[in-house]
């Protein structure tokens, strides 16, 4: 491994130069910082990690807590964490990824270990347990969640009380007058998760102002559950003629049964999602959606937490328009 000594004498400095071009802890002239800086890339030079942090008292690593549960979508979890990770090696971070369920414990090992200079959190509960140790942390932290309270955070998310109100709107736009939503498992409604609950909030709000009945029914995904949930609604609502999905895991199965059937989508039946775009375009019927832009929600993160790091931001909530593309799963409501 090429030393720091080695940098220094190719460039033609003492050591303690080339380290305060490397800390920026002093001023040094921009002739001579160039010469060490191409030293450093012709020679391959990388300092060492842990000296660099005990130098500068800073790690360059951002830890992200990613909770991985059975009940979640991992994919879109992973297109988040991807983003994350790619956007901080931009700004000179590298990321420690969590996935434990552990809640305050991860919060408090990271805070008080020096493991990382900022933390992201993932998979935000409206009165998440770990917003208190946040607050009283001088750590910085971002939240891809929005929690009940914001006060004293930083979040970003997509809108999902203005995503769930869109998609209401487009099928009362569509003279539908019965929807069901078949949401997320009942356990993401039981620990009362951000994003599922403002999309409901968002879906009733929206379908009270319109006069449009709505019908909401948690589904564990997959096609039994999906069949049992679907058979419940049609039972208690059997004019349903509009369907909101948010459960990646029931929109296959949803299709398929709906075919079964002999239900037409969009001709009987009209079919709304909330996911990612490649669930939507690559479904038997191709799904009219509300997309969630995971890459721009990692991105977001983290250059709000960079600019806390660097002193330049503040705590604020940036909330991700939602957009709706109509696609061949929706159509005019069927004449009765």
């Amino acid at each position: 491994m090429v030393t720091l000594a080695e940098v220094a004498q190719h460039a033609g400095v003492s050591a303690s130069t080339v380290s305060y071009v490397l800390s920026g802890k002093r001023s040094i002239s921009a002739t001579t910082r160039q010469r060490v800086e191409r030293s450093i890339r012709e020679l391959g030079y990388h300092p060492n990690a842990g000296a660099r942090a005990l130098a500068s008292s800073r790690s360059n690593i951002i830890a992200l807590m990613v909770p991985l549960r059975t009940d979640m979508y991992v994919p879109v979890m992973m297109e988040i964490a991807i983003a994350v990770a790619t956007t901080a090696r931009t700004h000179g971070y590298d990321v420690l990824l969590l996935t434990g369920e552990e809640g305050p414990d991860a919060v408090r090992r990271v805070a008080g270990s020096g493991l990382a200079d900022g933390m992201i959190l993932m998979d935000v509960e409206l009165d998440d347990e770990r917003l208190p140790l946040l607050r009283e942390s001088a750590q910085p932290a971002v939240l891809i969640g929005l929690p009940a309270d914001t006060t004293g955070l930083t979040c970003v998310d997509l809108d999902f009380k203005a995503t769930g109100a869109l998609c209401v709107e487009h099928l009362a736009g569509l003279g539908h007058r019965d929807v069901a939503v078949i949401g997320e498992a009942p356990a993401v409604y039981e620990r009362h998760t951000g994003f599922a609950e403002r999309t409901l909030d968002g879906l009733r709000s929206r379908a009270r102002e319109t006069g449009l009945r709505l019908l909401h029914r948690p589904c564990e995904g997959g096609y039994d559950a999906t069949a049992v949930t679907v058979a419940r609604i049609l039972d208690e609502r059997p004019d349903t003629t509009g369907f909101v999905v948010q459960n990646e895991a029931a929109v296959e199965p949803l299709l398929a049964l709906l075919r079964q059937q002999g239900r037409a989508v969009p001709e009987d039946v009209s079919v709304v999602a909330v996911c990612p775009e490649q669930v939507a375009v690559q479904a038997s019927v191709r799904l009219t959606s509300v997309s969630l832009p995971a890459q721009e929600m990692g991105r977001h993160a983290v250059e709000q937490l960079v600019a806390k790091l660097e002193g330049r931001g503040g705590e604020e909530v940036v909330l991700l328009p939602p957009a709706l593309t109509v696609r061949a799963s929706s159509g005019p409501a069927p004449l009765r």
